[in-house]
């Protein structure tokens, strides 16, 4: 008992530098007011966000991919070619590049949906090795979390694998027309949008401001893709190598699928990583030959990652790994993988609207 009150009476002094009592305090209620009201905005801005995203996901999408490719249709007006042409041209471009990543795909994974059973039953024998632990942490839920004796098991039948199917498909289409339609008449008439969106200001600073913001979001979301374009399809490449040289069936499948994830930073190659995993686990008799892939392949993206994309981004582009990180957890928690698709073209324009709204002042830091 005496111990318990000399561990009461200890004082663990903290290092507080010169305190001083707050005078007033209306100034401080006025700025909680002001700061409870802007946390509502955003929570409801959020919301609203979310219950759009049938039609804002597409259609921001669509607004996105314009923008990258408009300077495009300047290249081509500079060289007589008329608006129009270049439009359809580019929207037909992007619908065959879409096209043919689904029928490059789609044979595969018909493939392995049709083999899934017998996939699940071979991985398993694969993975025996961690039956024991896995079975320890399954005995520790079942301990935390204990089911009902009337819950009936989960089964997997043809109806339920339709209908969720049927379910994802059917928005699917309807925001795919949604997206190729914005796309088309976003292209045709992006000149008169920008006109609408330079003389909707009567001042002519914020005219010259606004068409700053257009030509510099423009210029800036098409090196990003002109970029990264160019490292994801040496990605590609890579993963295509690999495939090929550890003997994974549908080699240039595997290098498509590693150009398109790598335009997901940080998780799109530790996704690709785990999909090797598992086609090495399918195709290969060992555990250990099924680690090759993923190996070499991390190997790589981890010297793409750390120098490859440094060197080459840092030239053109300047974005905080944890603003680049922060907006990708929020926007796959918002939209999911198209979400961590657009997290980062949507940083570069906020990035470029915030620099020209709010410009920072030249300081010097002293020391």
């Amino acid at each position: 008992m005496e111990m318990i009150r000399s561990v009461g009476k200890r004082r663990f002094p903290l290092e507080i530098n010169d305190p001083q009592p707050l005078k007033r305090f209306e100034g401080m209620w006025r700025v909680a007011a002001q700061v409870a009201t802007i946390g509502l905005f955003i929570l409801a801005l959020i919301a609203a966000i979310e219950y759009a995203r049938p039609i804002l996901l597409p259609v921001l999408s669509a607004f996105m991919l314009g923008m990258m490719l408009g300077p495009l249709t300047n290249i081509a007006s500079r060289a007589g070619i008329p608006i129009t042409i270049s439009a359809i041209v580019l929207w037909l471009a992007v619908i065959a590049f879409c096209y043919g990543l689904i029928v490059l795909l789609s044979a595969p994974l018909i493939d392995w949906a049709g083999k899934a059973p017998d996939l699940g039953q071979t991985i398993r024998d694969k993975l025996v090795l961690f039956d024991r632990p896995l079975s320890a942490v399954q005995e520790l839920r079942s301990a935390i979390f204990p089911k009902s004796g009337d819950q009936p098991e989960a089964g997997l039948s043809f109806v339920t694998v339709l209908q969720a199917a049927v379910t994802f498909v059917t928005p699917a289409i309807g925001q795919m027309v949604i997206f190729f339609g914005t796309l088309f008449f976003f292209l045709l008439g992006r000149a008169q949008l920008r006109h609408v969106l330079v003389v909707i200001f009567a001042n002519r600073d914020a005219r010259l401001r606004m068409m700053r913001i257009l030509n510099d979001v423009e210029r800036n979301l098409t090196s990003y893709l002109s970029l990264v374009a160019v490292i994801n399809l040496a990605v590609g490449v890579m993963a295509f190598a690999v495939a090929t040289i550890v003997g994974l069936p549908n080699p240039l499948v595997w290098g498509v699928l590693g150009f398109l994830f790598n335009f997901v930073p940080y998780l799109g190659a530790l996704i690709m990583q785990v999909v090797l995993l598992v086609a090495g686990l399918v195709a290969f008799p060992t555990l250990g030959q099924a680690f090759i892939a993923p190996l070499l392949y991390l190997a790589f993206t981890t010297l793409e990652g750390h120098f490859i994309t440094p060197a080459v981004m840092g030239k053109h582009l300047l974005l905080n790994p944890l603003t680049v990180f922060l907006a990708l957890v929020f926007w796959t928690w918002l939209w999911g993988p198209v979400g961590a698709l657009l997290a980062v073209p949507i940083l570069i324009v906020s990035m470029v609207v915030i620099s020209h709204l709010f410009p920072k002042e030249e300081t010097t830091l002293p020391g």
